[in-house]
């Protein structure tokens, strides 16, 4: 399969998805070419010592956004590994931020490189962090 149709395939749950995803409560919603959503619910297991959730679940949450908008454009046989993530954090997110959403968009792909961006919005559309990823593809290392 493609990436997107692995993408789509996890959407429509005929694969399992990542453990991942129920481990930090977020989870992908929609899948496009070169474009990939995920929501998730801040909550008080993801808190950091001052009472905001913790850099690392957004981090996580465009990492993955940025990654499976990268992942929706390779063709069967590939896969990838993220080179970098890096995010800027504009908002502190609390558990009563409620629903978040971070979309992700590939940028630049090239024939063994792509880069992505994201944003991290609140339910009223606020930027709460953004980022940028870079992805190696790994030819027929599924």
């Amino acid at each position: 399969m493609s990436g997107k149709e692995v993408l789509q395939a996890l959407l429509d749950g005929r694969l399992p998805p990542p453990s991942m995803a129920a481990t930090l409560s977020f989870w992908l919603v929609e899948v496009g070419d070169g474009f990939a959503a995920f929501e998730g619910d801040p909550g008080p297991q993801l808190l950091n010592p001052m009472g905001t959730v913790h850099g690392g679940w957004a981090l996580a949450l465009i990492d993955s956004a940025t990654g499976c908008a990268c992942h929706s454009v390779l063709p069967p046989g590939a896969s990838y590994t993220t080179i970098e993530t890096k995010v800027n954090f504009s908002r502190p997110i609390t558990p009563d931020s409620g629903r978040v959403r971070a979309e992700g968009r590939v940028v630049s792909q090239g024939r063994r490189i792509i880069s992505s961006q994201a944003q991290l919005l609140s339910r009223d559309g606020r930027v709460l962090a953004h980022g940028t990823s870079t992805v190696m593809v790994l030819e027929g290392a599924r």
